[in-house]
């Protein structure tokens, strides 16, 4: 009875460092794509403050974020 405890123990705790690691690795993956989103909002902010024109700059935000953010304005609205 001792023996099975204890490998279940052990299981758990392998198990537990698993899982703290596959959460890490998603918190930096969210840090990435946390950075691009921003990075294509400056990109989108300059490019309206070079008077190109909001089709123009919202039509590079949307090919700067694919595949990152939900939504056509890469995850962040604002009132208009």
């Amino acid at each position: 009875m001792k023996k099975s405890l204890m490998g279940f123990m052990a299981v758990a705790c392998l198990s537990t460092a698993a899982l703290a690691q596959h959460a890490e690795k998603e918190i930096r993956e969210d840090i990435t794509r946390h950075r691009a989103m921003a990075a294509a909002h400056e990109a989108a902010a300059k490019c309206l403050e070079a008077g190109k024109g909001e089709k123009v700059c919202v039509a590079e935000l949307q090919a700067a974020c694919k595949g990152l953010a939900i939504g056509k304005y890469c995850g962040m609205k604002h009132q208009h």
